[in-house]
């Protein structure tokens, strides 16, 4: 089937779920995009996929046979071969604590069943829009005079999407990495949640501003000395977040 021009071009998508009928649903829905689908009904079965043949993007129920959704996302995020495919995570359970988990762990993106087809579609259109996008910016050009965004012990190269403090290499999720680089290219200027929303994960739906919160907290954690006292990623209560040049 022909890809949709912008979006589906040669994408390929993982769903990792074992209701028939949720993966009948999607697989429906994502080829009819366009997409090419590959299902799993285990954690197991799909980790193994995905390590042998990473997606574009990986869809995984939380409630899996043997291995479940969020323990394949921390096995994901582990290995290089797939430490950079956006995880959209679903669930049937609607604790915050499952959802501030599986984005703790490294997942782009969470929502909770029944969901809307139509909005499933529309969200992973914009992780993989995004994701493209960063592929670009680094696309044919010459990595010995790129420019790299610093400061203190930080520093990030855009074009290798690679990320150093104090000298070592510093492993990012994919939205980690481009909140960081957004947060950057903005130093002293306060981002509200909505703006961050917005350009990190592209949305044009409604989203819990939560999201926001839980990246820059598990970023803090990987760039920051005492994540407690945060030196470059400061909070602006009942706003949002500034980027303090050192």
């Amino acid at each position: 089937m022909e890809a949709k021009q912008g979006y589906t071009k040669n994408h390929s998508i993982l769903v990792v779920e074992d209701e028939e009928d949720i993966v009948r649903l999607l697989s429906f829905h994502l080829e009819k995009e366009g997409y090419q689908v590959t299902t799993a009904s285990s954690g197991t079965e799909g980790l193994a996929i995905a390590l042998e043949n990473p997606p574009d993007l990986a869809i995984l129920d939380i409630m899996l046979p043997g291995m479940d959704g969020l323990e394949v996302c921390r096995h994901l995020r582990r290995s290089e071969l797939t430490a950079s495919v956006p995880v959209l995570i679903l669930s049937a359970r609607k604790e915050e604590l499952d959802k501030v988990l599986g984005l703790e762990l490294g997942a782009d993106d969470y929502m909770i069943k029944p969901f809307s087809v139509r909005e499933l579609v529309a969200r992973i259109r914009a992780m993989l829009r995004r994701q493209d996008r960063q592929a670009a910016t680094g696309a044919d050009r010459n990595v010995e005079s790129e420019a790299v965004l610093q400061s203190g012990v930080i520093k990030l190269y855009p074009e290798r999407y690679q990320v150093t403090v104090d000298g070592q290499p510093c492993s990012l999720t994919h939205k980690e990495f481009l909140l960081l680089q957004i947060l950057m290219t903005n130093p002293g200027r306060v981002l509200t949640r909505e703006t961050l929303l917005e350009r990190v994960w592209d949305y044009a739906v409604e989203v819990d501003t939560r999201t926001v919160d839980v990246h820059v907290r598990y970023l803090r954690q990987k760039i920051e000395k005492d994540p407690a006292n945060p030196q470059y990623i400061e909070t602006v209560r009942g706003v949002g977040y500034r980027f303090a040049h050192v």
